[in-house]
């Protein structure tokens, strides 16, 4: 028998957002060509250039080896480039890569606004502090 009540689990109502997010994301980049795991990671390189291989996977939430799929892909249309050897490697936007940025970031931005239209600006920023919140009781506890 189970012990969580899913009319009142705050992970299962994360997670039914979390599918619904991904969904939503799914269809506005898929109409750019494009994936959510590439839009994040363009996202990411842009905010952080010259991240290494690791530092990618652990950012988009991807296995080291799920990264070098997702990595070929992106260089290989010219998106990203990738710099040094061995654990020097770094990573970084093309400016390609910041064109097909600009419009996939507009879509998913479109998209979280959807999302959230319906919170007031204090119900918006109580989620952010609280989702982070959990997020950094959930690491804590597994290290």
């Amino acid at each position: 028998m189970s012990h969580v009540d899913l009319d009142t689990s705050i992970g299962y109502a994360l997670k039914r957002a979390t599918s619904a997010l991904r969904s939503a994301m799914d269809e506005r980049l898929r109409a750019l060509d494009m994936t959510v795991s590439q839009y994040a990671s363009l996202e990411l390189l842009a905010h952080t250039p010259g991240l290494s291989n690791a530092d990618l996977a652990r950012g988009v939430f991807v296995t080291r080896q799920a990264t070098h799929q997702l990595l070929a892909g992106l260089t290989r249309e010219g998106l990203v480039e990738v710099t040094g050897t061995g654990r020097e490697q770094r990573l970084h936007v093309t400016a390609r890569g910041l064109e097909r940025l600009e419009r996939a970031s507009a879509a998913v931005a479109e998209v979280e606004s959807a999302m959230i239209e319906s919170l007031s600006e204090h119900d918006r920023l109580s989620m952010l502090r609280s989702l982070s919140a959990c997020a950094d009781a959930l690491d804590r506890a597994g290290r």
